[in-house]
């Protein structure tokens, strides 16, 4: 008979797997990163500023919060690579680096940081956690959590606080 001490360390531990395999209607278990060689992809699209290749691997109907909190999302594609248009040419060297993940079946969670260097030569390291959902093999939600404080006063020339320093000055996977 199991006892509470045993049940709370088995749920742990299944919630802790749940963050890492997809579970399929048939019950077999999927330990594979699809999603996030997908979204990789994508950033590597982006590094060298290939805005087609991005909007491929978007749904028409992307619902993508590059701000959330902060800014509207871009509905649709359209608005997607119109933001894409507006933001590319204040980033330069782009570094983006992703820390850590989790995903399920059309879910990726990701933990990283967006570093570049904007036109005037400033370095701007935004840390940052994003939510990226799929329909097939298409992004059609994404939201990016970010603090534009943090990025607005590296943009004016300040130094990275040490704590910006801290999370990126991390393994990146």
């Amino acid at each position: 008979m199991l006892g509470r001490r045993d049940v709370l360390i088995l749920s742990a531990s299944l919630a802790a797997t749940a963050c890492t395999k997809t579970t399929h209607p048939l019950g077999s278990t999927d330990v594979s990163d699809k999603r996030f060689q997908q979204f990789k992809s994508v950033i590597e699209a982006w590094t060298r500023k290939d805005v087609d290749a991005v909007m491929a691997a978007m749904d028409e109907d992307i619902v993508w919060h590059y701000a959330a909190a902060i800014a509207p999302p871009a509905r649709g594609k359209a608005e997607a690579r119109a933001f894409l248009d507006r933001f590319g040419p204040g980033v330069l060297d782009v570094r983006w680096r992703i820390f850590e993940h989790a995903e399920t079946a059309d879910r990726l969670f990701v933990e990283g940081v967006d570093e570049y260097t904007t036109p005037d030569g400033t370095d701007v390291a935004a840390p940052y956690a994003g939510v990226i959902e799929f329909k097939g093999n298409k992004i059609v939600g994404w939201r990016d959590y970010i603090d534009r404080a943090v990025i607005d006063s590296m943009k004016a020339g300040n130094p990275y606080p040490d704590q910006v320093k801290e999370l990126i000055n991390r393994p990146a996977k």
